[in-house]
């Protein structure tokens, strides 16, 4: 059976385009609940041709974000290489809190679907929890962290950070919270 799929009509391609470009818009303006009747409206197609594409909002939040997660990944492939392991995993994860902080809601979405393998964002957020997973173990091996702590623990607090960090003034708020995290995580 052929699993790769096949590409997209022209027609379809720019309808594509289109809902991705609006979601980006409706996200950052309205949040990751942004109403898909609203984006496919303003992608000028019908509701069936956005669900066509991405059947579920997890689907169309993780299209629109897989160049971040891929960068991600990529941070943290780099970040192994340095010769500060417990800064370089505090490096990536206060990537990642900006990157889950820039659409309203998205830090709950992620927590959310770290443990449901349905989700279409549940590989995604698997394969940052393997990246930062060496970065962990590898800041633990060099007795720079404690010991006790896990990847998917730092994930699930880094969403609530990034999720607390909208309600805290200033532009600072997520940066002051992961501060204060990380002095906790090092080994005194």
């Amino acid at each position: 059976m052929d699993t790769e799929k096949k590409p997209l009509r022209a027609d379809a391609r720019r309808n594509y385009d289109r809902l991705l470009d609006e979601a980006r818009r409706a996200f950052a303006a309205r949040g990751v609940e942004a109403s898909l009747e609203e984006i496919a409206r303003n992608a000028g197609v019908g509701i069936g041709t956005l669900y066509r594409h991405f059947p579920t909002r997890e689907a169309l939040v993780e299209t629109v974000l897989r160049e971040r997660f891929d960068e991600q990944a990529a941070a943290a492939r780099e970040l192994l290489k340095s010769p500060e392991p417990l800064k370089a995993l505090e490096a990536w994860l206060a990537g990642l809190g900006k990157q889950s902080a820039t659409y309203r809601g998205l830090p709950e979405l992620m927590a959310d679907v770290l443990d449901d393998e349905t989700s279409p964002l549940y590989a995604s957020c698997h394969a940052m929890q393997d990246g930062v997973s060496h970065l962990v173990e590898r800041a633990k091996a060099a007795g720079e962290l404690r010991a006790d702590v896990t990847a998917h623990e730092l994930l699930v607090l880094l969403h609530a950070l990034s999720w607390a960090g909208e309600y805290l003034s200033g532009d600072k708020g997520l940066d002051r919270l992961l501060d204060l995290v990380f002095a906790g995580l090092r080994v005194s």
